[in-house]
Formats: C-alpha cells, sequence, structure tokens
C-alpha cells in the first residue's frame, strides 16, 4: 500500500481535537492494544472515545484514497488512543494497522513513508514547515520519527509542534502523533512509558534523538 495515506488518516483525526471541551480526565493512564504495545501519559489528561466520529474520519481519508488496496488500510486502521491537555490543547493520538485485517506485513523500509505521510494529511489545517526527521532504536524495535512546525491556517498564532513516531510490530504498525500547543506538551509526549512486544519500558523518544551527532 501507499503507507503515507495510512498516517494520512491518523492526521484527520487529531486535528479536530483541538477545539473540543474535555470531560472529566479518568483514572487509569496506562494504555495497552492488542497489537503488541503499551503506552502512558500522565493521570490529568483527558482521555477520549474516538468511536462516534471513528466512520467520518475514515470515509474522509478514503476519498483521497488512489486505490482498492489504500482503502483496505484506512479500514483496517484503529484508534487505539485519543488524549487532549491544556488550553490550548495538546493533542496525542495512537493509531495501529493489524497485519491480520491488512493481510500483509510492513517492514522497516516502509517507516519513512508511513511517518512522514501523517505531515501530508494535515495540510488542510495546518501550513507545516521546517520538517525534520531521525530514525532509533528501542530494543530490538525500529523506530522512525518527523518533527515539523504545523500553524492553523489563517490563525497565524495558532503554533504547534507536529510529531510523528511509528514503528513495525510482531503484528502489525503502530503510529504516535502529538499536536503540541508548548514544550509540556511534547514532553509528555516524547517521555510516556511504552512497551514492544513486551520488551522492556522505555520513553517513546530518546532525548538526544533530533540531536545532530558529530561526523
Amino acid at each position: 500500500m501507499k503507507a503515507r495515506q495510512f498516517t494520512a488518516f491518523l492526521a484527520l483525526s487529531i486535528a479536530p481535537l483541538l477545539a473540543q471541551a474535555p470531560p472529566a480526565a479518568p483514572a487509569a493512564q496506562v494504555h495497552s492494544s492488542d497489537i503488541g504495545f503499551s503506552y502512558s501519559i500522565p493521570s490529568d489528561w483527558t482521555v477520549l472515545d474516538m468511536a462516534p466520529s471513528l466512520p467520518v474520519v475514515q470515509a474522509q481519508a478514503t476519498k483521497n484514497a488512489t486505490s482498492e488496496e489504500e482503502k483496505k488500510g484506512i479500514a483496517c486502521a484503529q484508534v487505539a488512543l485519543t488524549a487532549r491537555h491544556g488550553d490550548p490543547a495538546s493533542v496525542i493520538v495512537v493509531v495501529t494497522l493489524p497485519s491480520a485485517c491488512f493481510g500483509q506485513q510492513m517492514t522497516e523500509k516502509d517507516l519513512p513513508g508511513i511517518a512522514s505521510g501523517a505531515s501530508e494529511g494535515l495540510k488542510k489545517t495546518f501550513d507545516i514547515a521546517a520538517p525534520v526527521y531521525a530514525s532509533y532504536s528501542l530494543g530490538t524495535h525500529s523506530m522512525w520519527i518527523e518533527r515539523a512546525t504545523g500553524t492553523v491556517k489563517d490563525h497565524p498564532e495558532a503554533k504547534y509542534t507536529v510529531e510523528t513516531a511509528c514503528s513495525v510490530l510482531k503484528k502489525g504498525v503502530v503510529c504516535w502523533m502529538a499536536l503540541a500547543a508548548g514544550g509540556d506538551g511534547l514532553a509528555t509526549f516524547e517521555q510516556g512509558a511504552v512497551t514492544l512486544d513486551g520488551e522492556a519500558p522505555t520513553p517513546l523518544v530518546p532525548a538526544d534523538v533530533f540531536v545532530k551527532k558529530p561526523s
């Protein structure tokens, strides 16, 4: 499939949440998925139920699909977590693509296309600028990450850091995406403890991942 369409679906999931009023925050903040990972966020972040709006998001993403394979990927995509915090709000969304549904296992070589597709999906709502990319490892898993600046169209004062990290697990693909309104939101996203396929927990994004290494 054209993997960029998978994270374009992720981007469509995240943008409308910035304007929503949050309900009361739940107590449990460690979120697990059958695809083989868990991810932790602080207790003061509000977890939102995406189920009612998911069909609309999938229908919108399907309109932009250019092949039956892409449409199948969108239909198989699952929102594992949606959370927001603060005013202006920072938002985190985690989306998975189970191999059992899609019928095809993604590989490490697909990661750059998967993660970079998220910025493309946001461009209807945001002006995306200054993207930077990196790759790193968490245990035995390869990670690929993109960070960019997102400015809301027609509201240049509303700026966000857009960050997307993706990995291939034994049972499929998982991508985390943040629209961070400030440093606290970005730190929460990056420092959230993640386990991948039962390996030891570790922060999602190492602190030095975007630090330029000496040549």
